[in-house]
């Protein structure tokens, strides 16, 4: 089975609510922005949250279920742009007409998610830190890792989950802002990085990587 057959529902998309209950998560969403735009990410607490959208922080935790949800109910909205640009949208990064080559989607898939994380890197940081493992058990994660296997399986077959997987790991929110922040990697550099991973992967007559020249500083 091709992955553009595969059936991915976008994760995020939303789903009928009752009236108070989308305005009360129009209310807390807003108040966790007021929230980190006063004490950025890390001074972001459910209770505060709660006393800013005057609600009770049961309610908070009820529509929520942590503050890692609630942070990534902050980064749904880009998220769902970008699933739709790399499930719907015109090749590369998409389907396009459908024959798009899979190892030139799986190049734009990681260039454009490198895009989304430096857009979002501090949220994303701390809602994968939040909980151990929180980036593998987020739904969003799972989307991406089906979408590259997918993919790879159609370039080369054996054990293609876990190179999906390897393909993934430079793109966690820690190791992307460490090399942003403390190693002064800038975000063509580390699209070079993953070119260059990606060349492991595919056969070389797939002809998708970077032209030689010098690499990005």
């Amino acid at each position: 089975m091709t992955e553009d057959r595969r059936v991915l529902p976008v994760v995020g998309g939303p789903r009928p609510e009752r009236a108070d209950a989308v305005r009360n998560r129009r209310r807390i969403l807003a108040a966790a922005r007021r929230v980190i735009a006063a004490r950025g990410v890390e001074g972001l607490s459910l209770d505060d949250v709660a006393r800013e959208a005057g609600v009770g922080v049961g309610t908070v935790y009820r529509r929520f279920g942590g503050r890692s949800r609630l942070l990534y109910a902050l980064i749904d909205e880009r998220e769902r742009e970008f699933q739709s640009a790399f499930m719907h949208g015109p090749a590369p990064l998409g389907p396009g007409d459908g024959d798009a080559a899979p190892a030139a989607r799986v190049r734009a898939f990681l260039h454009a998610l490198a895009d989304r994380t430096e857009e979002q890197s501090e949220l994303l940081l701390t809602a994968e830190s939040d909980t151990p493992f929180a980036r593998f058990r987020d739904a969003y994660y799972d989307l991406y890792r089906l979408h590259l296997t997918g993919l790879i399986e159609r370039i080369r077959p054996s054990d293609a989950e876990y190179l999906a997987d390897a393909l993934l790991a430079p793109l966690a929110a820690n190791l992307f802002r460490y090399q942003r922040h403390a190693r002064g990697m800038d975000v063509a550099r580390i699209k070079a990085g993953l070119d260059d991973l990606l060349a492991g992967v595919i056969h070389p007559q797939e002809g998708v990587m970077r032209e030689a020249g010098p690499r990005p500083h």
